[in-house]
């Protein structure tokens, strides 16, 4: 299943995450926390570039677009405690990195899938998230809308890849876009409604699984 250079890679990234857990939740070492956070997506991009020669250059060049996106919001969410502007600059990068992974699922999907089902568990889920976020929103109540319709997309587009993507492939990518929408929920459930115990590691470590999942999704499509 997978080939010596990806078993090599995994470890190295297991390590760079598990180095990001520690440093981004034990206070002394918080120093390397900027080292460490960016170096997770760093890691996956100059991994993807290396081995993503034999994927269509759209796709190639949008999944490369979409890790650069998340890596740049990675970078001024560290920022965060010093000017409320970063949570949102952060914010309109995510929401650009969805956009553009939602374009590249979209490259297999299958027009004869219907997608109905998975709608209705996302729409009642998102609904539930809302109505505990709402009243902390504030004026970020529309952008975070905005950003909700983009990561349900994102995971509905995920699922559309059923019967077009390789079964390796597409199990990646759907189980890494699920990560991709609880980490997202867990940071705003924590920030927007209440502390959440350890959310530092758990939305780390969904965040660091969802993207490697989907880099090695979309590498497992041949």
């Amino acid at each position: 299943m997978f080939t010596k250079p990806e078993k090599t890679f995994s470890l190295l990234f297991l390590a760079i995450l598990v180095a990001e857990l520690i440093c981004g939740s034990v206070e002394s070492l918080n120093m390397f926390h900027y080292i460490t956070k960016p170096s997770i997506v760093i890691s996956l991009l100059l991994f993807f570039w290396l081995k993503s020669g034999f994927l269509s250059g759209p796709i190639r060049i949008l999944t490369i677009l979409a890790l650069a996106f998340s890596l740049v919001g990675d970078v001024l969410l560290l920022f965060v405690e010093n000017d409320a502007l970063f949570f949102m600059l952060g914010l309109v990068s995510f929401l650009l990195a969805h956009i553009t992974y939602i374009l590249v699922f979209l490259k297999h999907r299958n027009p004869s899938k219907n997608p109905f089902g998975f709608l209705i568990i996302l729409l009642i889920y998102a609904f539930g998230l809302f109505y505990l976020l709402k009243d902390g929103l504030g004026d970020l109540l529309i952008p975070v809308i905005i950003y909700m319709m983009a990561i349900l997309a994102m995971a509905t587009t995920a699922f559309l890849r059923e019967g077009k993507a390789t079964p390796l492939s597409y199990t990646f990518v759907f189980i890494g876009a699920i990560l991709f929408m609880v980490s997202d929920s867990i940071l705003a459930l924590n920030k927007f409604y209440q502390p959440i115990p350890f959310s530092d590691i758990s939305i780390m470590l969904t965040y660091g699984l969802a993207q490697y999942l989907i880099v090695f999704g979309l590498l497992k499509q041949r």
